[in-house]
């Protein structure tokens, strides 16, 4: 029953779809919205639509929304009425169009690579008519819109949204020139695109680029000047382009005549370059992937996430550019919090030594080395963060052991970037750049830098070069030093920083060799390092919760209420102050402006009980409801009782979402405790209600980070909660392998087995037959144990093995040798269908890949009938197609590409496996018949003939004895005796004479052509004919 809404999936008109893709929530929604205008105006001249949305609008907020988002949504799908839409939509709006807007965004941020070109072309001629008509807040939509063009991209439609809004911004110029902020993002975007539009085909574009920004920088300088140091990094890529040469030596030489207030370059690059200016590079996309991999993703895990990018962003010869932008985006944008920084996840300098180690291109590699270290030549510890330098040397202390090229050519370049830069300001640059290395000392991001510049993996020549630059911060301290600087280090908050990047460096190069510590007693001081990372931890966990920060301000009753709960030890009377507390927050007079901070306590207080695990050893009811007797429980419990229309139900959410953004682990701890608990039984709905209301706003994403935070604390938890989840939330975990791929990943063999076990009891279904091929199809990237558990998953349940055999044609024999087995065993248990013979067949032939011949083989000796059915009707079928063209079009498998000789070449290697044996499956009539029908038409197409019927005469020959009676006969020829006819009547002798029949004519001709035949397939596997 499920097939039909999935048909009715890909046929929504804003959105690209596939079947696989649940509906999308916008979508609906706007599809409502144009439901109600349309059952208003259906049948009704202008005049009297225009008078009944007008009426509806007048009703109230909901309807006016409503009647907004309809004619928006019309707009886009419509482009006959579009005009028509916009003047009904600027009459009939009450809030100077402030619900488009937001939609437009939400649109724009959320899923504009989703929308139909129709609907993309539309969107751009809508923002274009709202510039055009002055609207408050277009300024802010065409910024958003102007981050959806991808640098390092010229494909037609990246290249068609740059022409669009640069041409929005010519049109309405004047109106461009009262944003200041506007000024200076388009100068930025259209600066950086220049880089990508070098080709010949491209010039009038650029060309079109060049205009504009030198008309705005000559004008009003000063507006672009807020854009920092990055707009000299930006004109200088440029500055060989004529025209902008003469604004590079303007600014250069005569910076006066760019703006009175403007003094030279190098109050330009003392400026540090805002975060809203270096995050407009990115689209919403690829900076959404790159905070998950900087926030979610555990170090050592990173290299699907980094793959996954790499072919989606940076495969092509364009896309080298943009590895500029994303290092700059990492240094200048991504700050981890100190939490984030003393855990696992995967630190800033692992991505950009990834960035750097891929790059391709010998000048975006100098590109990308100077947007590492740009913070680093005017670096003043005034004005700039220690996060924007902090990347640069710790890719260069981490690659030491690993990849030392990297680090020799990084101190190469910022030795060389001294005087090379811009020699006038040598000095600045020097003392920028010393600046940078002792902050990075100070704030002991690296204890000393002399294991680093003077480390014998190096050259003599480079560490020559590194003790005359830099000749104060390559002498060893004495080792006792040393250590002290090591113990004091969990005493200030920025040497988190040291203690995890220390962690992650040990983990890494546990195979190396040790020999750079030699100058340090690496014999001690590693086993010091080794030894002081577990101590620190554990004295981490005990430390007393210290909530000083933020408990002054709360307001009496709620302050003496944490206080009271922050002195209690024992639990019970803790949950009692906690319940008091709860009872504060749904008081009508209760201030909502102390919820962050009243969350901040609670998160401080409650440390301990997110930590270790939370799953009972022994799962009985009453450990169950045992392990939910702890304060942070009271909340999930007062939840459960409420109504959910309730406005306490709402405060509470609101504070568990907030509580949520200090402790992100609050969200699977919710989802335990809606599972454990009996007074919350069948309230599992209750957590999409919660993760709405948190941040995210998004169940499914909220649901996978969660899962994820659980993945990685405890796997027990995880495995009791999948069953719960993937019954209660279908949509969310059977759509996508990712919940999938988080369990298998991380369970051992008793695991799968309990879960294979829940899936035949009917407690868990983690397939359904509307997605489980492209969740087999996602698997193929997945580490050998994760894919042998996922097939063993799939094959727990009852799905037809006919749903997943089109994932045959993406299964390679050397890169799926996984997916190839299970499907191999698979196979052999199943009576062969056309559909799956088809998808055999349509595997290309190699001489190493046995799988076709191998489950053919079997299947001729379990089903040689059914089998030989099956072959005649697509050799019949394909011999019947055109010979230039021959493809199967299969409906189940667009990849699916069957041609006659594929199918021949199988055979023949079937027909040599089964030589030496007794099967007589190639003197069955179906075969007989379709071998014959094939040469017949090799006969007639002369072209063909040459090769096919030459090729596999051995094939062919096989059916020269037999006539087939249901033809009209050719001549007057008689029938021989031991006709086919009656096979089954005296099948042994008939199939033995022909046979040998065969053979006999086999070996008469074997004097001519059989040699060149064996040269043939020699030449085909070694390229060689001494045969």
């Amino acid at each position: 029953m499920e097939p039909s809404p999935a048909k009715g999936k890909p046929q929504g008109r804003l959105l690209v779809s596939t079947t696989l893709d649940a509906k999308d929530e916008l979508e609906e929604r706007l599809e409502r919205c144009v439901g109600i205008v349309t059952s208003m105006t259906n049948g009704l001249s202008e005049r009297e639509a225009n008078d009944a949305i007008t009426a509806h609008v007048c009703k109230g907020p909901q309807q006016h929304e409503e009647v907004c988002l309809g004619l928006f949504s019309i707009l886009l799908t419509e482009t006959p009425q579009a005009q028509r839409c916009y003047r009904d939509l600027t009459l009939v709006n009450r809030d100077g169009m402030n619900v488009v807007l937001m939609k437009i965004n939400q649109i724009l941020m959320e899923k504009f690579l989703k929308l139909q070109d129709v609907c993309r072309t539309q969107l751009v001629w809508l923002v274009r008519e709202l510039v055009k008509s002055g609207v408050i807040g277009a300024d802010g939509i065409l910024m958003t819109l102007m981050k959806q063009i991808a640098g390092g991209d010229i494909s037609s439609k990246n290249l068609w949204l740059a022409e669009n809004v640069l041409d929005i911004l010519l049109e309405q110029k004047e109106w461009v020139l009262k944003s200041g902020m506007l000024i200076a993002m388009s100068v930025y975007t259209y600066l950086r695109l220049m880089v990508d539009h070098g080709t010949p085909n491209l010039l009038p574009l650029r060309q079109k680029e060049v205009d504009f920004c030198i008309s705005l920088l000559r004008e009003k300088f000063m507006e672009c000047y807020i854009i920092g140091r990055d707009l000299v990094r930006l004109l200088q890529n440029v500055a060989r382009i004529p025209e902008m040469e003469l604004l590079w030596k303007d600014l250069l030489h005569n910076p006066q005549t760019l703006s009175p207030q403007f003094t030279g370059v190098l109050q330009l690059l003392t400026s540090r370059t805002s975060r809203k200016f270096l995050a407009c590079r990115l689209t919403p996309d690829m900076e959404t992937k790159l905070l998950f991999m900087t926030s979610r993703v555990r170090f050592g895990q990173q290299k699907r996430y980094q793959d996954w990018f790499q072919r989606q962003y940076l495969s092509t010869a364009e896309s080298q550019s943009l590895r500029c932008d994303l290092i700059r985006y990492i240094c200048g944008v991504v700050h981890p919090s100190n939490e984030v920084l003393s855990s696992d996840i995967l630190p800033r300098w692992a991505i950009i030594g990834w960035l750097l180690t891929t790059c391709t291109s010998n000048v975006a590699a100098s590109n990308a080395k100077l947007a590492l270290f740009y913070d680093w030549l005017f670096f003043s510890p005034e004005k700039d963060s220690i996060m924007n330098i902090e990347p640069a040397i710790l890719v260069m202390h981490h690659s030491m052991k690993p990849h030392p090229a990297i680090t020799a050519t990084l101190l190469d370049f910022m030795c060389r970037i001294i005087p090379h830069f811009f020699p006038p300001l040598e000095v600045q640059v020097r003392q920028g750049v010393c600046n940078s290395l002792t902050f990075i000392m100070e704030k002991r991001v690296l204890a000393h830098l002399a294991p680093l510049f003077d480390n014998p993996k190096l050259d003599r020549e480079l560490r020559s070069m590194l003790r005359e630059r830099f000749p104060e911060f390559c002498s060893s301290p004495s080792p006792p030093t040393e250590v002290k600087m090591e113990e004091s280090l969990p005493l200030e908050m920025e040497n988190h920083v040291l203690d995890k990047e220390d962690s992650c460096y040990d983990a890494t190069e546990a195979a190396f060799s040790d020999d750079e510590e030699e100058i340090n007693n690496k014999g001690e001081a590693g086993k010091k390092k080794e030894f002081r990372f577990h101590p620190i931890k554990e004295t981490y966990i005990e430390e007393p919760a210290d909530i000083s920060p933020y408990v002054d301000q709360l307001d009496e009753p709620l302050k003496e209420k944490v206080t009271q709960l922050q002195k209690e030890s024992d639990m019970e009377v803790q949950c009692e102050v906690m319940q008091e507390i709860v009872d504060l927050i749904l008081e009508e007079d209760f201030d909502s402006e102390q919820m962050s901070t009243l969350a901040s306590c609670l998160a401080e207080l409650f440390k301990g009980h997110f930590r270790g695990d939370v799953l009972p050893d022994e799962i009985t009811e009453e450990s169950l409801e045992e392990s939910v007797c702890k304060p942070v429980c009271l909340v999930f419990r007062n939840l459960c009782q409420m109504q959910e229309d309730n406005s306490s139900f709402s405060m509470l959410l609101d504070m568990l979402a907030e509580l949520y953004q200090k402790q992100p682990k609050i969200g699977y701890h919710l989802l335990y405790y809606l599972k454990a608990s009996k007074a919350a039984a069948g309230k599992m709905s209750l957590y999409e209600a919660f993760a709405q209301a948190t941040a995210l706003g998004d169940l499914h994403t909220c649901l996978m980070m969660d899962m994820k935070a659980c993945q990685e604390d405890d796997v027990r938890l995880l495995c009791y909660l999948t069953p719960s989840i993937y019954s209660e939330f279908p949509d969310e975990t059977l759509r996508s392998g990712e919940l999938l791929n988080m369990i298998v990943a991380v369970i051992d063999s008793t695991q799968l087995q309990e879960l294979m076990c829940h899936v035949m009891m009917g407690n868990l279904v983690m397939f359904r037959k509307d997605s489980v091929l492209n969740i087999l199809i996602q698997s193929l990237d997945w580490e050998t144990f994760e894919q042998y558990s996922t097939w063993q998953l799939f094959l727990a349940h009852s799905i037809p093995l006919e749903t997943i055999i089109p994932i045959l044609q993406h299964l390679k024999y050397k890169e799926h040798p996984e997916a190839l087995s299970c499907l191999l065993l698979q196979l052999r248990r199943e009576k062969p269908m056309e559909e799956m013979v088809k998808m055999v067949l349509s595997r290309p032939c190699h001489h190493e890949d046995q799988f076709t011949t191998s489950i053919l083989r079997h299947w001729a000796s379990k089903h040689d009938d059914t089998l030989g059915e099956h072959i005649k009707a697509l050799l019949i079928k394909n011999n019947n197609l055109p010979r230039k063209r021959q493809s199967l079009r299969s409906s189940s498998s667009k990849l699916a590409q069957l041609t006659l000789e594929q199918m021949l070449e199988h055979l023949d290697n079937l027909r040599l496996n089964l030589s030496n044996t007794k099967n007589n499956f190639f003197t069955q009539t179906p075969i007989l018949q379709a071998l014959q029908h094939v040469q017949a038409s090799c006969d007639e197409a002369h072209k063909m003939s040459g090769a096919l019927v030459f090729r596999f005469s051995d094939l062919f020959a096989l059916a020269e004895e037999y006539e087939d009676s249901t033809k009209p006969p050719k001549s007057r020829r008689k029938a021989p005796a031991s006709s086919p006819r009656s096979r089954k009547g005296a099948a042994p002798p008939t199939n033995n004479e022909e046979e040998s029949a065969s053979s006999s004519a086999s070996e008469e001709e074997d004097s001519k052509p059989k040699a060149p035949k064996r040269k043939r397939k020699g030449s085909s596997a070694v390229g060689s004919d001494s045969d």
